[in-house]
């Protein structure tokens, strides 16, 4: 069974960064793809990023491109999302997902992963 663990979640001022990561369970980490979604409450589970399961490619959605960085370390079985220039829409409660598909690049799709993380939560002030 997979675990995923997310940390690095916080309050921060618009303007601001955080870190997340997620910390996989298991030894077969390095062969799937990784992705981070988010939810704000009252509306549907978000895409934010995805990552090949190399870090080869990487995917984002449009609210966050070119503020949001999704890197991993298969070495340390972690996958980050380095969020900078933060606002208040960003708020939600952030989750790491692994891909069902062995060596898949990722997608924007929830149907794609089946082991999810509990989530951390971020909040941005104004």
């Amino acid at each position: 069974q997979v675990q995923l663990v997310e940390s690095g979640g916080g309050l921060v001022q618009a303007g601001g960064s955080l870190r997340l990561s997620c910390a996989a369970s298991g030894r077969t980490f390095g062969i799937y793809a990784m992705a981070w979604f988010r939810q704000a409450p009252g509306k549907e589970r978000e895409f934010v990023a995805a990552i090949s399961w190399s870090g080869s490619s990487t995917y984002y959605g449009d609210s966050v491109k070119g503020r949001f960085t999704i890197s991993r370390d298969n070495a340390k079985n972690t996958v980050y999302l380095q969020m900078n220039s933060l606002k208040p829409e960003d708020t939600a409660v952030y989750y790491c997902a692994r891909s069902s598909r062995v060596y898949g690049s990722g997608s924007y799709s929830r149907n794609e992963y089946d082991y999810w993380g509990q989530g951390t939560q971020v909040t941005v002030s104004s």
